[in-house]
């Protein structure tokens, strides 16, 4: 069977050592090579105003192997308005995100103690969405601790923690967050962090929830230990926005982009995938090969998406408060 360019790009990410963030991103690329499902997932979507909500279930073994990602269930909601000026719709992105929150959280009882880890650097604006997600999200345990008559009914014990990353604080993310776990004892865990995406059109307007957990700096080839519920000893819910577009996967864009021009032209020789990748890895040599791509407005789409996800984590974990009371609590 004659490879198309998407099993190409699969090829191209292996030779990179970049894992495919977006469970989505992996199962269209695979469709795409065999042409049918995949065998042991099964995917459900729904629409809503400002985009569309695609659940994929990795429920068989052989699965996990194919797609690259563990057995579990990923949801994604895409909304490209994400990237327009538009409180109304952001809003209810975080409404959309809070529903699906909720069914990973609604066995904890309202008095259950939940952990929100923002992953990633601060200091470089592309991997900052975690701890900006952290800078605005209801933290309500000291309460519990110390001011119990300062709550009110429907709110959660939640605690938040930006650990940085190994380059700044010399010790593995993992190592930090389990220390913590095992001091406070949370029900649950829920991890922000960056991702990053195959395509261009999906930096700053995909939200990923997974059950699987995470493993931070995969997408960029950068991987460090887990955090899941094998190493933490609790559930992990991982939810993650792609920021960053690998350089080479831009460039193999390009290309195919190119060679579809050229289909009819008089002359046309035909694609060498291997003397593409020859060409990419050329381009990239003074980078180690590993080179991403953000725009150049990431620092306002950050702003954008971090709020949109902390609300959407305030919403599902206090349902008891209304907008008012948010911003009474918060501040």
């Amino acid at each position: 069977m004659k490879r198309g360019a998407d099993g190409v790009l699969f090829d191209l990410f292996r030779s990179f050592g970049v894992n495919l963030d977006l469970a989505l991103e992996a199962r269209e690329i695979v469709r795409g090579e065999t042409g049918q499902e995949i065998p042991g997932v099964r995917v459900d979507r729904e629409r809503f105003e400002h985009g569309e909500v695609t659940i994929v279930h990795i429920v068989e073994k052989a699965a996990e192997t194919i797609m690259g990602k563990p057995v579990g269930t990923y949801i994604t909601i895409e909304a490209p308005v994400l990237r327009e000026n538009h409180p109304a719709a952001h809003h209810e992105v975080s409404q959309i995100l809070a529903r699906q929150l909720e069914r990973f959280v609604a066995h904890i009882p309202e008095y259950g103690n939940i952990l929100l880890v923002g992953l990633g650097n601060w200091r470089a604006t592309p991997d900052a969405l975690g701890p900006k997600v952290i800078e605005m999200s209801l933290v309500t345990r000291h309460l519990y601790n110390y001011a119990p008559q300062e709550l009110k009914g429907g709110m959660r014990s939640v605690s938040a923690l930006a650990p940085g990353v190994l380059g700044l604080t010399g010790i593995e993310t993992a190592e930090i967050i389990k220390g913590v776990v095992e001091k406070i004892r949370p029900e649950l865990i829920i991890a922000i962090d960056s991702l990053a995406a195959r395509s261009v059109t999906r930096i700053c307007t995909t939200i990923q929830i997974a059950d699987t957990g995470i493993s931070p700096g995969s997408g960029i080839g950068n991987r460090r230990a887990g955090i899941n519920r094998e190493s933490m000893g609790v559930p992990v819910i991982a939810i993650g926005v792609p920021t960053v577009v690998h350089a080479a996967v831009i460039s193999q864009d390009t290309i195919n982009a190119y060679l579809e021009q050229l289909q009819n032209t008089p002359v046309n020789t035909g694609f060498n995938p291997a003397l593409a990748r020859r060409a990419i890895e050329q381009v990239l040599e003074p980078f180690g090969g590993n080179l991403t791509v953000t725009p150049k407005e990431i620092d306002a789409l950050i702003a954008t998406t971090a709020k949109v996800i902390a609300g959407g984590i305030s919403l599902a974990l206090h349902p008891g408060l209304t907008e008012d009371d948010y911003s009474y609590y918060l501040h």
